[in-house]
């Protein structure tokens, strides 16, 4: 514990600053940050199209386990990662900060190794289950071995960033991974197609390329937190607690089930879509593909909102840390709820990207029309499920998850056993939406908030 009187500690700017204004300037850097990741994702897409159907159709295969991996790491642990941190600081225990980030890279490598393990022993088994087959099973596996080998580097990347983040400092991690992100389109595309002395690798290529450049965040990241400028210095070498690891995993633990239960849902519904028909089942993928391109918008808002709730917290400042919530969950719903309206009205403006098949545009103008004015709970549920981690209460917004997912899965089996118009669909999603957002806005009025244990690292 600092031996600093609490009345000489400085305060924390983010304990004083105006609310509104300074979570905008800290969202802002983070939505370039993941609007850049977004791109690389494109790009990537794009690399591998060219290969053939065969190396796109592994590609499908693997996504979905970077993608859940990634928000495990970031949105997940990385939260509670964050929170721990901004509530030490918060009390004025820098030291206590400092030992919970030794605690926090041992979780993401422990974690990472743990996706190494599984995705080594059964990535074979659970291609197959999901249908590769023959060639594209070979290069799913091929693709994921590269990628899931560095796990624990792909970790470590959002783990570190996230406690910096849980220092208040937004913008390190987000020019890192904009910086990151040019890399990663060349590397992997040189390495994909041979271009200039790099070998044609393929696939292969393409996961070496998020490989080479996850490590090199990864030093990068731990250089500036080594830096005397940093809030939070990282100190490698020292002492073990469970109590420290406990408080990250407090909150980052039961957050893991959040992005399953985003897929889940996902994957419920994708499944509902198709006993619907072809036109069905398509347009719901261009109105889905709408909903996770949105998500960056809520994230950047509620993970700039982790350290300014838990700074307050930390201090004692309940009713602070309160209003940083609203307002968060204000702009998340503003964000997503403009965006929904506007494209509601008009549709075209997205649908007609992705297809000229009328009956899959109708399909797809429909769902924007019932679910587009709903995305704004959407946006007001994901911004609050952050500042949630922030105040070390997380588990009713996990509960509202799991309440979107109970509707979606009991109406869509209804619906399905009564031969309901594909528009039932798309009201059903909406009505998912909107469960999502009252019962987190409705956990968060009703939960008490409140300081953290007071006790010190040693």
């Amino acid at each position: 514990m600092s031996d600093v009187p609490s009345a000489e500690r400085p305060i924390h700017p983010l304990l004083i600053a105006p609310v509104a204004p300074t979570l905008a300037k800290l969202a802002a850097p983070n939505l370039l940050g993941m609007m850049a990741t977004t791109a690389v994702s494109i790009a990537e897409t794009v690399y591998i199209g060219r290969l053939g159907a065969e190396a796109l159709a592994a590609a499908a295969l693997v996504l979905p386990l970077i993608m859940l991996m990634g928000m495990m790491s970031a949105g997940a642990m990385g939260g509670g990662v964050s929170s721990a941190i901004s509530r030490a600081l918060g009390g004025g225990d820098v030291d206590r900060a400092e030992a919970l980030a030794r605690h926090a890279t041992v979780i993401g490598l422990a974690m990472g190794l743990i996706f190494t393990l599984l995705l080594t022993v059964f990535g074979g088994a659970i291609f197959h289950i999901l249908g590769g087959r023959g060639e594209t099973l070979r290069l799913a596996a091929l693709y994921a071995g590269i990628v899931f080998a560095a796990a624990s580097a792909l970790w470590m990347v959002n783990i570190l960033a996230s406690v910096l983040r849980g220092s208040g400092n937004m913008v390190g991690p987000s020019a890192i991974m904009m910086a990151g992100a040019a890399l990663q389109v060349v590397v992997g595309g040189a390495l994909c197609f041979g271009w200039g002395p790099a070998p044609q690798l393929g696939i292969a290529g393409v996961g070496l390329g998020q490989v080479i450049t996850s490590v090199l965040s990864v030093v990068l990241l731990y250089l500036m937190l080594r830096s005397p400028t940093a809030k939070v210095r990282l100190q490698v070498i020292g002492p073990l607690r469970r109590d420290l690891f406990m408080d990250i995993l407090k909150v980052g633990g039961p957050a893991l089930l959040s992005p399953i239960q985003t897929v889940a849902t996902v994957l419920i519904i994708t499944a509902i879509a198709a006993r619907f028909g072809v036109e069905t089942l398509a347009g719901y993928g261009i109105g889905s593909r709408l909903e996770f391109l949105l998500v960056p918008i809520a994230f950047s808002v509620g993970v700039a909102s982790i350290p300014m709730v838990g700074l307050a917290i930390g201090s004692g400042d309940v009713a602070r840390a309160r209003r940083v919530a609203w307002t968060a969950g204000a702009m998340g719903a503003a964000g997503l709820g403009t965006v929904g309206i506007v494209l509601s009205l008009a549709p075209d403006l997205w649908v007609s990207i992705f297809t000229e098949d009328p009956a899959v545009r109708t399909a797809a103008a429909l769902y924007l029309h019932f679910a587009g004015p709903t995305f704004a709970f959407f946006g007001l549920g994901l911004a609050l499920y952050f500042a949630s981690q922030g105040a070390g209460r997380i588990m009713g917004p996990l509960l509202a998850g799991t309440a979107r997912m109970a509707v979606v899965a009991a109406g869509g089996w209804i619906l399905v056993a009564n031969s309901a118009p594909s528009w039932s669909l798309f009201a059903l999603v909406s009505a998912g939406m909107v469960v999502m957002g009252v019962v987190t806005a409705a956990s968060v009025a009703m939960t008490p908030w409140g300081p953290p244990p007071t006790s010190k690292a040693a």
